[in-house]
């Protein structure tokens, strides 16, 4: 039988997988750079918002005659679907 594994991680775990401080991880979920939940009383890290939070923001170019606009709208997961 195959073995689960887990789709959140704790802030603490979260912070090693990133190779930063504890503490560092909880200012990220409070500024919201990092997305976090919480069941119960426990606050966890979807896996995926580990790679949003790595990926490069999405930039959207708009071109009007000679002016150039640029967007930045989000950001995209390299490894969209893929657990960490």
């Amino acid at each position: 039988m195959a073995e689960l594994e887990s789709l959140t991680l704790t802030v603490s775990e979260a912070a090693t997988v990133l190779g930063v401080s504890r503490a560092t991880a909880y200012e990220c979920v409070r500024t919201g750079r990092l997305r976090a939940v919480r069941l119960g009383r426990r606050l966890v890290v979807p896996r995926d918002a580990i790679a949003e939070l790595l990926a490069p923001p999405v930039v959207q170019v708009d071109l009007v005659e000679t002016a150039v606009d640029v967007v930045v709208v989000g950001r995209v997961s390299p490894v969209a679907g893929s657990a960490l």
